[in-house]
């Protein structure tokens, strides 16, 4: 089981002292930079020029390009996306550390798979907010907050996970819990909940799913209800209460048939599958074919991007959507 960690273990005392950059303000940066800043931290922007610049200006921040942002603050948590951070850290933020120096991620990818090797001489620690970044502001702003993952990879102060600690307080994360992990768990399992079922399987099932009944001759807004639309009543109940919870709340039809069949789904060869996708995880096959993915210019990524777009469940989705959107009016 893992440490889990709430307000009483986590004074915000290690970074009261400090400036914290925020090095990319794109979703995830604006929601950390805003909570950092209302929990009395003083944060300054690292960004380029442009609409990151420009926002995080009209939100009343200090906004300085990122090789400056590095030099004037003591904690540095980078939060471009993956595939940008190892040429940004090259140029931009490993000239300009210093000893004592504390950068910051919100993911493993990088440092794990030896995208970034920092200097011994600094520390290294993760915070990463279980949830996207507009809804780690809403909860923080409703009193709540999102749990949070941490991790120290590097402890050159001593004090790595104390400032952890401070740092997810900060966001609001001991409000949920903190969790304590390392960062190679937090990036496999990361990756592999993305594919497997948040982002690869559960849209691959709601399209599938949706073709079989259209093929089947049932109305393509029909198949978009039954396989998308009311996906999310089935997952608000299962966040608020479980899978279990879920079964409570839904009729005995749909209990039995989902208890009977969805086993059938879930076969012996889908597990496997499961297994095999974890294990070009840990193996770093599929690091090493997304970072050769982007060196070459994203040709696979863009044309399944397309092909997801011209998927007839996204047409049959806006005109429904379109109309649910005028009932409120």
């Amino acid at each position: 089981m893992a440490q889990v960690y709430t307000d009483a273990d986590a004074p915000l005392t290690p970074l009261q002292t400090r400036t914290v950059a925020i090095l990319g303000y794109g979703s995830q940066g604006r929601a950390q930079a805003h909570n950092l800043r209302d929990s009395g931290i003083r944060v300054i922007v690292g960004a380029r020029q442009g609409l990151s610049w420009e926002r995080a200006h009209a939100d009343g921040f200090e906004v300085c390009p990122i090789a400056d942002a590095v030099q004037r603050a003591e904690v540095l948590m980078l939060l471009v996306n993956d595939e940008q951070q190892p040429r940004l850290y090259a140029e931009q933020i490993a000239p300009a550390l210093r000893p004592a120096h504390a950068l910051g991620f919100a993911h493993g990818f990088n440092i794990h798979f030896g995208q970034i090797t920092p200097p011994n001489d600094i520390d290294v620690f993760m915070v990463a907010p279980k949830a996207v970044g507009p809804q780690l502001r809403r909860l923080y702003l409703q009193g709540h907050g999102a749990p949070c993952l941490i991790a120290v990879h590097q402890d050159y102060t001593g004090e790595a996970k104390a400032l952890a600690l401070a740092y997810a307080r900060a966001l609001g994360g001991t409000r949920a819990g903190v969790y304590e992990t390392t960062f190679q768990e937090e990036c496999e399992a990361d990756l592999f909940g993305e594919q497997a079922v948040l982002c690869g399987g559960v849209p691959a099932l709601i399209r599938a799913a949706f073709e079989t009944l259209v093929e089947a001759g049932y109305a393509p807004e029909v198949a978009y209800f039954e396989c998308l639309h009311e996906l999310k009543l089935i997952t608000d109940l299962i966040y608020e209460s479980g899978i279990r919870g879920m079964q409570f709340a839904i009729s005995d039809t749909a209990q039995y048939g989902a208890m009977t069949r969805g086993r059938r789904i879930v076969d012996t060869h889908v597990r496997q599958t499961l297994r095999d996708i974890l294990h070009e995880i840990r193996s770093g096959q599929f690091a090493r074919e997304w970072i050769l993915e982007n060196l070459a210019g994203r040709p696979v990524f863009r044309a399944l991007e397309q092909a997801d777009a011209a998927h007839p469940i996204e047409s049959i989705g806006e005109t429904v959507r379109a109309r649910m959107s005028l009932g409120k009016e």
